[in-house]
């Protein structure tokens, strides 16, 4: 997760750290916390870049570009 969001060309400035929350084996389910340090007061900003789908779409495109 770390070189997939500090690589990020959108998000990759803002990018502070990951860590895994939870992890389990029987159920390949893993919680994770990302930690993004935000710019003072920008218009749209949270409302568009920290967007949690958007957060989500780099990591799922970075998937599908391994494969």
């Amino acid at each position: 997760l770390t070189d997939v969001y500090s690589s990020s060309p959108a998000l990759g400035r803002y990018f502070r750290s990951a860590q895994v929350v939870y992890f389990s084996n029987e159920s390949s389910t893993v919680f994770y916390q990302l930690e993004f340090s935000v710019p003072p007061q920008t218009d749209g900003f949270m409302e568009n870049m920290m967007n949690p789908d958007f957060i989500r779409n780099i990591l799922r495109q970075n998937i599908y570009d391994e494969y």
